[in-house]
């Protein structure tokens, strides 16, 4: 008894209580090594042992516990320790394996042409983006462009009022309303019927629906079932498991989001043969500039962090004023013509845990006065587009509003400076002879939802892989379509987060991670981010990769990334 109360004063004292069963084991107290480092009190036992044997990297302890809490109630141990298995296998891959599924988006040979000189600016990737098909290349003259400009298409305006539930009804219902308009033209779902009318049929037949997913579950069997409706009812719809590429499909279903479904009606279920997404036309064009000129994108400063790269930012600064880099990346510093920022320009106060024993400016004017003086000294020959992001000292709820001008007066005085919303839209390079490139910027405060609840993200790569998460957005034509992947403001008469004009950019940040890829003639750009990793991220096992600008040659679309530190 007296060897048992010192295991637990030990394990106590790094902030971790044994459960009973762990003791029993007599498990070796060296286990402590692995997990005094967390930062949280924790509870322990036998299950989690091998978790911490394998570890390398800090573990989401509440993740696991929510594992047991589901278990609990539906009185299911076999799906916790399933649950507990692929826990163990995710963390063991984070510390250990190399992300090389980059490498197969992208070629990341260094240009022979721009090698880096004394402050080590160097391209660490070039990716150029074609279709040759007729369809997808825009023909234009070849007539010479006018000056840059920057249009807001659009940019929201929010504004309070009492909210009641048919605010939120009408935001679902403008959105189904919308993507059942792109689903009745798809070919196979010509012959849709209202789920009310399925219920009245007895016999065996093929049918199509459109419909939202309200439940998603799975038989003892291990086939997926969908209770999903329209505005005339519900029904369920199973998936078999034997239809893999179908079965992988569902899989990657999420709650709220709207589909067609094809299958075989019988007994008041439906048995389905395929999933019909909203998507983009594969007619999208690519457009192509007239002219030589520049764009790049930038992405979560968060000036005010005693984390934040001031020297790697100070870096970028001298190149964007043709001051760094060697004679060819000068000359491209010259033309570049637009700066996109999306989000999160400070830290911001409050916003994660133990966030203020990391803040170097722990007030919020002054973080965004300090930013100010920093975005001041870009060229004003380029125009800079920004959108604020979770940390910015605006409300959560999307769509979020521009920024509050008496927390940053600065912002509004910089004349090559357009403040926007998030989400919102621009056009960029339009001219009387070219139409320019719409982008769409989104901070992306909803794809921790997806990395975490959508398989095919989470098991090929996650917060690396923004390209499947923009992808997974573009092909519900929506950018958070199950609702409990962001805060909703819910003034709004139409889903402003529904994806109705198809970009040529889309633009993003959030992960901290730079990406670079192409999804139906429509370029998807995270940006990197200039603050080093925080105690927070090291907890979720987040891996920022700071300081990288993508830059995109506005005549060829081809993508480069330049690398600050």
């Amino acid at each position: 008894m007296e060897d048992k109360k010192k295991v637990i004063e030990n394990y106590f004292e790094h902030g971790v209580l044994v459960s009973g069963d762990f003791l029993e084991k007599k498990l070796d107290e060296s286990i402590i090594d692995k997990i005094k480092h967390e930062g949280d009190l924790i509870v322990i036992n036998t299950d989690y042992v091998e978790v911490i044997s394998q570890q390398q990297s800090l573990v989401d302890w509440y993740e696991i516990d929510r594992y047991r809490v589901d278990a609990e109630k539906n009185r299911d141990d076999e799906l916790y320790q399933t649950q507990l298995q692929h826990f163990r296998q995710a963390t063991l891959d984070l510390g250990t394996a190399s992300f090389n599924q980059k490498q197969n988006l992208m070629s990341l040979e260094t240009d022979p042409h721009l090698q880096p000189e004394e402050d080590n600016i160097t391209f660490i990737s070039s990716v150029a983006f074609d279709n040759h098909s007729p369809s997808a290349l825009l023909a234009l003259p070849e007539i010479s462009s006018s000056p840059q400009q920057v249009e807001i298409i659009i940019s929201y305006k929010n504004e309070p009022h009492k909210y009641e539930v048919k605010d939120f009804t009408l935001l679902f219902l403008s959105r189904y309303r919308f993507l059942e308009g792109l689903l009745r033209n798809r070919q196979e779902l010509q012959n849709t019927m209202p789920i009310s009318r399925l219920l009245t049929k007895k016999e065996k037949e093929n049918v199509s629906i459109i419909t939202l997913i309200d439940e998603i579950g799975e038989t003892k069997n291990g086939n997926l079932i969908l209770t999903v409706e329209d505005l005339t009812g519900k029904i369920k719809v199973m998936i078999s498991k034997n239809k893999k590429e179908l079965y992988q499909k569902g899989k990657d279903l999420v709650h709220d989001e709207v589909i067609g479904i094809t299958g075989v009606l019988g007994d008041k279920i439906i048995f389905a043969e395929d999933i019909v997404w909203p998507d983009v036309p594969a007619t999208h064009q690519l457009k192509k500039g007239l002219e030589e000129e520049y764009a790049i994108f930038l992405s979560d400063i968060h000036v005010g962090s005693k984390l934040f790269l001031k020297e790697e930012f100070d870096k970028f600064l001298r190149w964007i004023n043709s001051e760094a880099g060697n004679p060819a990346q000068k000359e491209i510093a010259k033309k570049v013509r637009y700066i996109i920022i999306a989000g999160d320009l400070v830290d911001g106060v409050g916003i994660y845990p133990s966030q203020i024993d990391e803040l170097g400016i722990s007030d919020i004017i002054h973080q965004y006065q300090e930013f100010t003086e920093l975005i001041k000294k870009i060229p004003s020959d380029k125009k800079i587009i920004i959108c604020p992001g979770n940390h910015d000292a605006v409300h959560l709820a999307e769509p979020q509003s521009s920024f509050d001008e008496k927390f940053a007066p600065g912002l509004f005085k910089i004349p090559n400076v357009t403040l926007v919303t998030n989400p919102a839209m621009v056009n960029i390079g339009k001219t009387e002879n070219f139409p320019g490139f719409d982008v769409l910027l989104y901070h992306g405060y909803s794809f921790d939802y997806y990395v975490a609840n959508v398989d095919s993200i989470r098991n090929n790569g996650g917060y690396h892989r923004a390209d499947l998460i923009i992808k997974f957005l573009l092909k519900r034509r929506h950018l958070a379509p199950s609702f409990k992947s962001t805060p909703y403001f819910p003034g709004h008469k139409e889903d402003p987060l529904l994806i109705k004009k198809i970009p040529d950019f889309l633009i993003s940040g959030h992960i901290h991670y730079s990406n670079v890829a192409n999804y139906k003639g429509i370029t998807t750009i995270s940006g990197s981010c200039w603050q080093g990793t925080t105690t927070f991220q090291e907890k979720l096992g987040h891996q920022p990769e700071p300081a990288r600008v993508p830059i995109v040659n506005l005549k060829t679309r081809e993508i480069k990334v330049l690398k600050f530190g």
